[in-house]
């Protein structure tokens, strides 16, 4: 029988396996009350606070035994291993099958499709493949641009009107 802790992660299926036991909610003290504050955990750090102070009925603190095992920290939901990537030749040291990655923020548009390109050859999982034209996008935006070009006749408000009226 397993054991509370103990989780499965095989190299042939990286995905984790569902935690066995519940973990604890931890809200922010008061976030019940007070609907502008922020459901993300924040430590209580009130002289008086009765959750600081752990007094029953209380919502629990957050302690170092409520962590994941450490074989499962650091994976993506996906069940693979993050890596960040700034240029191709980085591809070259991933293991598609533990490692997926995700492409910097600070990469233009030019590398970060060598990037997705190498990554389909290799056979990697890419975690962020958004912000990519298509070559349908651009020829939808050529079309917006032409018609943005031609000059639009505009009919005269109603104030102009009657200055043209008056003179």
């Amino acid at each position: 029988m397993k054991s509370l802790g103990e989780s499965k992660l095989s190299a042939e299926n990286p995905k984790r396996s569902s935690p066995l036991r519940k973990k604890p909610r931890f809200i922010r003290q008061e976030r019940w009350r007070y609907r502008r504050l922020e459901s993300s955990w924040r430590r209580p750090r009130g002289k008086t606070s009765k959750m600081r102070r752990e007094k029953r009925g209380w919502p629990r603190l957050v302690n170092i035994g409520c962590g994941k095992p450490l074989s499962l920290r650091g994976i993506h939901p996906s069940g693979y291993r993050e890596t960040i990537v700034s240029r191709p030749s980085d591809l070259m040291v991933i293991d598609p099958k533990k490692e997926a990655v995700r492409i910097a923020g600070n990469v233009g548009e030019r590398k970060r499709l060598a990037i997705i390109e190498k990554a389909r050859q290799l056979e990697i999982t890419i975690l962020n493949p958004v912000g990519i034209r298509k070559p349908e996008e651009e020829t939808i935006e050529e079309g917006e641009k032409a018609k943005a070009e031609e000059p639009v006749e505009k009919e005269p408000s109603v104030n102009n009107k009657a200055r043209v009226e008056i003179e």
